[in-house]
């Protein structure tokens, strides 16, 4: 049965005031057009709503039945509706962000404890995955946002580039004999490397740049974890790659040196990627608009 629903608004209206007069001040269309409707809703329904009295209408016993069910959808459209306008004004709601470990920590975590302050009303979830997985999540529609190395497909992601982030070599005193000095990358192949897996997209990234010098990087030590690279350095089982900002502390304190080379690393672009032709909700444009 396909019946306009605006016949139900009436209805409501009408049981709701008992009048339909009053229903048709509240809706403002004419009385005329509140009586029609009504009949119109009845003769589809095939019984009668309303005793209508001289001055006032009251409802029969189908229209109390039916009251009870219109009453509960118009109660739960009218709560929707607030909870719509809660997250258009930010005060509900939630984001959903994918990221990488390392540029969580040492890039995005600022970033969400502003937006945390801000909104405190707005539930932000954190996924840690490496940059493939990450836009494997978000193609599955399990986080609104991936902070991933680029470039990214751009047929089907829309991209932003956020910041720019520096790969760099570091060693213990084991290896001493390199600081101070500028070697060439040719030379450093030779001693023992600690690199991030084969799949993350820095350790894919260190790959092509050691064949663009016609090169194979070939290490002693893959990893998961990027802090795990800081530590082996830091006892002197390779020389390792790792973010600059996560070697920042053991250099201060003389734990690990930088390696000075020749041909350093080209810098990664981290940007903010989001899938083409989804809607993105306040909250996520906002936090979005804090990044970039």
């Amino acid at each position: 049965m396909d019946i306009n629903f605006e016949l139900y608004k009436i209805f409501y209206q009408c049981a709701e005031n008992k009048s339909f007069s009053e229903a048709a001040r509240k809706l403002f269309i004419t009385q005329s057009a509140v009586s029609q409707s009504v009949k119109g809703l009845e003769k589809q329904l095939g019984v009668t709503l309303f005793y209508r009295k001289s001055r006032n209408i009251q409802l029969t016993n189908e229209g109390e039945l039916l009251f009870s069910y219109v009453s509960q959808a118009y109660n739960f459209l009218k709560t929707a509706e607030e909870k719509l306008q809660e997250f258009e004004g930010l005060t509900a709601g939630e984001i959903r962000i994918g990221v990488s470990d390392s540029i969580c920590k040492y890039f995005i975590m600022p970033y969400i404890k502003k937006f945390g302050q801000m909104y405190p009303n707005i539930m932000v979830k954190v996924i840690n995955r490496t940059t493939p997985q990450l836009l494997d999540v978000l193609k599955g529609g399990l986080i609104d946002i991936a902070i991933s190395t680029l470039p990214v497909n751009q047929d089907m992601f829309n991209a932003v580039s956020f910041i720019s982030v520096q790969d760099i070599f570091v060693a213990s005193d084991k290896f001493k004999e390199l600081k101070g000095r500028e070697i060439t990358l040719q030379e450093l192949n030779k001693y023992p490397l600690v690199l991030l897996q084969s799949d993350s997209s820095t350790r894919k990234s260190v790959d092509r740049f050691f064949q663009s010098q016609g090169l194979t990087c070939s290490p002693e030590i893959e990893l998961e974890s990027l802090d795990l690279l800081v530590e082996f350095a830091k006892i002197g089982t390779g020389i390792a790659c790792v973010l600059k900002e996560s070697a920042v502390d053991a250099i201060k304190s003389g734990e690990l040196f930088q390696i000075i080379s020749k041909e350093p690393l080209p810098p990664r672009s981290i940007g903010v990627v989001t899938m083409k032709n989804v809607v993105l909700s306040k909250a996520v444009k906002t936090f979005i608009s804090e990044l970039i």
